[in-house]
């Protein structure tokens, strides 16, 4: 039986790997997630979770064992959305995607000791009209902070203000569980 290493301290990625019933570990990796050369913004999570798997010794791992790294991020009138520096940032990220579409990119690398394979998965979000009281209540009452484009389709607000979405609910929290299992299928014997 494989198991999966997952470099990531979301609680959110922890608790959905730990859901395809494989042997989990945790592990650190420390990697500077600057964009230093232009990318298109549909790709820069892919980019990001290839750089953290380059940052770790694939050459550790035993040949059961495979490293997943992730990156999340929302894209919003081709702006990439990050995950905001304070309360003020969250707002207006959540003003901008108020009654519009806008698309969350999660990249995904798989690493065994002799390959990286990688992809991305896409998923399109609607957003109802959000007035000032709801934007208020929902950063005042829920953790915004560590969440690219400022919310957790999860929360308060995916349960009130997301009306509809094309593609993986889970991509939307951070990590796309269906497309990870027929990715292992293709580089291991699961």
């Amino acid at each position: 039986m494989i198991e999966l290493l997952l470099a990531s301290q979301s609680p959110r990625r922890r608790e959905l790997l730990s859901s395809l019933g494989y042997p989990l570990q945790f592990v650190d990796i420390d990697v500077d997630e600057t964009i230093d050369r232009p990318i298109e913004a549909s790709m820069v999570a892919e980019y990001l979770a290839q750089r953290k798997a380059s940052a770790f010794d694939a050459s550790t791992l035993s040949s059961n064992q495979v490293l997943v790294t992730a990156d999340t991020v929302v894209v919003h009138k081709n702006e990439v959305l990050g995950k905001p520096h304070n309360i003020e940032q969250a707002k207006q990220m959540l003003r901008s995607l108020s009654n519009d579409q806008h698309y969350v990119y999660t990249g995904v690398c798989l690493t065994t000791h002799s390959l990286q394979h990688h992809f991305t998965e896409a998923t399109t979000v609607w957003f109802d009209p959000l007035n000032e009281k709801e934007i208020d209540y929902y950063v005042t009452h829920h953790s915004v902070l560590d969440k690219a484009g400022a919310y957790g389709i999860q929360d308060w607000i995916g349960m009130v203000g997301i009306p509809r979405i094309d593609g993986c609910f889970y991509n939307v929290m951070g990590l796309p569980v269906a497309r990870i299992w027929k990715e292992l299928k293709k580089i291991v014997d699961c």
